[in-house]
């Protein structure tokens, strides 16, 4: 039988219009995570100047709490590796311009099994959360006892707008449930495929997962294929330069889960590409998408503020390979002649008519924004 629930009209003051960008421990650090861990990032976070570029929010990941709940049903922070608190913390976030986000589950125990989920708690627990001063809320799908996930995240979300604070809610259902077709009336963002792996075929495919998805985002609700796993090395400087791209263009969260204190040149340099976050940041907010297929070569583009249209040429396959778009698939007239602005080594090329070619090396992507003239 199929489950009909009336989705919670969401107040301004839920909405974020466009995307964020933001860290995550959970890629990098897993359930090793404490207090002195999360200040260390917050403070490289603004020391690298990613903060200037966006990077808001610093985000803790599953098993910050202790296994139990206290003698009143109150989560409460594990006291070996949180002792000062979450208000101290969100407190020493917030001194460095930034925002804090928390990890919870809509069941009965998180999916690492260490701390409680927040199922039949949840209006607890997002007072709980306001009064710490949380920002964010990262809500995961383990342990659910049978229950739908529409009921589950409409208690959480309904009990976040009653909480007194503004809090973006990131709904981690792994897609199973077609969240994207009923969560935009609950979240700022849903997932749409599950967990994603620091390699080049999980990477790929939660691209391809995400893009089926394409129509259902827009501003104040994003299609969410995964966080970033740019950094972490188990991809090559293409795979994660093309990692980023496409993540960009189909304005998913840029959640990055490096150890972002101790990254590499490369690894710097693509996070913090301004162009390509301003692609993902872009005020018209449509995901860009797949556009064109030719084996493994692919086309991908979206439309952007100014009448503009953001494109990466990507090679899928194993050797280098020539690709072209051409302006019909890219929403682009014919007729249309354009400067274009290669995004990743800064060149631009004047006037260009009817096509956009490149040879691009495998596992790579060429990314562009087109200006008409």
């Amino acid at each position: 039988m199929e489950l009909h629930v009336t989705t919670v009209t969401k107040p301004i003051s839920f909405v974020v219009q466009l995307q964020n960008v933001r860290w995550n421990s959970w890629n990098h650090f897993a359930c090793n995570i404490n207090e002195q861990t999360i200040r260390q990032i917050a403070d490289a976070m603004v020391d690298t100047g990613l903060a200037k570029l966006g990077y808001e929010y610093i985000n803790i990941d599953d098993c910050w709490a202790a296994y139990n709940r206290d003698s009143q049903g109150n989560l409460e922070p594990k006291p070996s590796t949180f002792p000062s608190g979450m208000k101290a913390l969100s407190d020493y976030v917030h001194g460095k311009g930034l925002k804090l986000g928390i990890y919870s589950d809509a069941g009965s125990r998180t999916c690492s099994q260490q701390m409680p989920g927040s199922l039949g708690h949840e209006e607890q627990d997002a007072k709980t959360f306001a009064s710490w001063g949380i920002d964010y809320l990262k809500y995961d799908n383990c342990n659910y006892q049978g229950l739908s996930p529409q009921s589950r995240y409409i208690t959480m979300s309904r009990a976040l707008l009653n909480s007194g604070r503004n809090i973006f809610f990131s709904i981690c259902e792994w897609g199973v449930g077609n969240p994207a077709t009923w969560a935009s009336g609950l979240g700022n963002s849903w997932r749409t495929a599950g967990d994603i792996k620091d390699n080049w075929g999980s990477m790929t495919s939660n691209a391809d997962s995400n893009d089926y998805w394409a129509k259902y985002a827009g501003p104040g609700g994003w299609n969410d294929p995964d966080m970033l796993e740019v950094g972490n090395g188990g991809m090559t400087t293409e795979e994660y330069r093309s990692h980023f791209s496409i993540w960009a263009l189909a304005k998913a969260p840029l959640l990055t889960g490096c150890d972002i204190g101790s990254m590499s040149k490369d690894t710097k340099d693509i996070l913090s590409n301004q162009n390509v976050i301003a692609v993902n940041q872009d005020e018209l907010g449509v995901q860009g998408h797949k556009v064109q297929k030719n084996g493994d070569q692919e086309v991908w583009a979206g439309p952007l503020s100014g009448g503009r249209v953001a494109v990466v040429l990507w090679n899928r396959g194993p050797t280098q390979a020539s690709i072209t778009a051409s302006w019909s698939s890219i929403g682009l007239s014919t007729s249309a002649a354009v400067n274009a602005h290669d995004l990743w080594t800064g060149e631009v090329t004047s006037s260009v008519q009817g096509e956009l070619k490149a040879t691009v090396e495998t596992h790579a992507c060429e990314m562009y924004v087109l200006t008409p003239k």
